[in-house]
């Protein structure tokens, strides 16, 4: 996805520059995608989970609100500061900040691994094989994302925008409609260590203002990855296009995918019977 190891060490630790801008604008997974998650992982109150990549906290809110006991990790200092704060008033959530790849669990075992827009940032040789080792017998790995949709009836703005994508050089197609968009499976790598019991998908729609529109865009890596000057002329172009059209709020369409494997226990150990 993003080319040499290094590369993607450098994009990952750019989300932590606008940690107010993310944690506005960055979509969440709707709350049914939670309940799913619960439910499939049977996570009562008082499992305990790890949380690979937090961010701001933005997806550990629902887990702590669900009465899970959730140790989130976050390699951005800003980012993590941001979800100490909103996490405060939940005892049982712990915020560590650094890389999850560093992170120890210092003999504790863990019900579940839940990883959401994350987990393809850690590195490949531990992405699988570090869950699978924290988690205890018959323990689920989790991952959910937030795919970019495009329904028939958008508006036509979705469409425009594109060309200020290939003005600077970025493929300018846009995104698929929902339907299109089917549900996300383990990679072949991953079934070393996990059987994926459940593949599911939750379309959902988030409105902007055209100014958190613009904030989300300076978020995201595509637009990072640009490097300074095409990074600049890209936000304006976008910026000018708006204008033009009288700052609309514009309304964007996702589809949440929720992929969850279960840890294949070692050869001659079987699987915990516990739920």
């Amino acid at each position: 996805m993003f080319g040499p190891d290094s590369e993607r060490h450098r994009l990952r630790t750019g989300f932590d520059y606008d940690p107010v801008a993310f944690d506005r604008t960055r979509p969440v997974c709707p709350e049914e995608l939670f309940d799913d998650l619960v439910r499939l992982d049977h996570l009562v109150t008082g499992k305990r989970v790890v949380e690979v990549g937090a961010g701001t906290g933005q997806a550990t809110l629902p887990l702590a609100r669900r009465g899970l006991a959730v140790t989130a990790i976050e390699l951005g200092p800003e980012l993590a500061a941001v979800a100490r704060t909103k996490l405060a008033r939940f005892e049982s959530v712990t915020v560590v900040t650094g890389a999850f790849e560093d992170w120890e669990p210092l003999g504790a075992t863990f019900d579940a691994v839940v990883a959401f827009n994350s987990l393809h940032w850690v590195d490949p040789q531990l992405r699988y094989a570090k869950p699978a080792r924290v988690l205890r017998s018959g323990g689920v790995l989790a991952v959910a994302r937030c795919e970019w949709a495009r329904p028939a009836e958008a508006q036509p703005f979705w469409r425009d925008v594109q060309e200020d994508y290939r003005a600077v050089g970025v493929e300018g197609d846009p995104p698929p409609p929902p339907e299109a968009i089917g549900p996300n499976h383990l990679p072949p790598e991953a079934r070393d260590h996990f059987d994926e019991v459940a593949a599911l998908r939750h379309p959902f729609a988030k409105e902007y203002s055209a100014g958190d529109y613009l904030a989300n865009l300076g978020t995201q890596s595509v637009t990072r990855q640009l490097g300074g000057e095409a990074r600049a002329e890209f936000l304006a172009r976008v910026q000018a296009r708006l204008r033009r059209l009288g700052w609309p709020n514009l309304t964007a369409s996702f589809v949440g995918l929720l992929t969850v494997g279960r840890v294949i226990p070692p050869a001659g150990e079987a699987a915990s019977g516990e739920p």
